[in-house]
């Protein structure tokens, strides 16, 4: 039967000292928790992941100031889940709405030449990246029309680089179901140099 978690006090303390045994102990308690919150907030998989790895490093990191008198171990971890989901799906949307509107007012401004896709090909395009869960449209927007490399990209939003290409994936498989259901293009197109690495 598991300890309430209140008697996690001494594993997360063993877990700050050093202790591999107590990590995987205090982790294995709590992070079905973390998740659950985490992928409610965020709605996304490896978004969740990310912010339970979040949590659990902060846990590591500061598990000495956890006051128990301020609540329990599991109301701690919560608090901490729901503000790292909260952050990161606020920094994901600011990201997402400002890289459309640039790509938004890159394609009104850009010489006919450098005109990729018809107005309806490019609303179909716009339609089907507001479809997609907001890690994935980030990072096709950012490596497909903005101006940071893929590498830039991981350092810039603290996750490591093959997150960042798995998001890039993932969201060109979507993207391309969501133009194949439109009607559209199978293949997504974007700039001519493609997706910066």
């Amino acid at each position: 039967m598991d300890r309430p978690t209140d008697d996690m006090r001494e594993t997360l303390l063993a877990m700050c000292d050093g202790s591999a045994c107590a990590f995987e102990t205090f982790y294995e308690r709590f992070a079905p928790l973390v998740m659950k919150i985490a992928l409610r907030v965020t709605g996304d998989r490896m978004e969740a992941e990310d912010v339970c790895h979040d949590v659990f490093l902060e846990a590591l990191r500061r598990g000495r100031a956890y006051d128990p008198a301020r609540g329990s171990i599991a109301a701690w971890l919560a608090v901490m889940a729901r503000s790292r989901s909260l952050d990161r799906m606020r920094r994901r949307q600011r990201l997402v709405q400002a890289e459309i509107e640039e790509l938004e007012r890159a394609g009104e401004a850009a010489p006919t030449e450098d005109v990729v896709l018809t107005r309806l090909q490019k609303e179909e395009l716009m339609e089907a990246l507001r479809a997609l869960p907001d890690s994935q449209r980030t990072a096709v927007v950012g490596s497909y029309f903005g101006e940071s490399t893929q590498r830039e990209m991981s350092a810039q939003w603290n996750v490591p680089l093959g997150t960042v290409k798995s998001w890039v994936r993932y969201g060109l498989n979507h993207l391309r179901k969501q133009l194949e259901k439109r009607g559209g293009s199978s293949e997504p197109r974007a700039s001519a140099k493609g997706a910066r690495r």
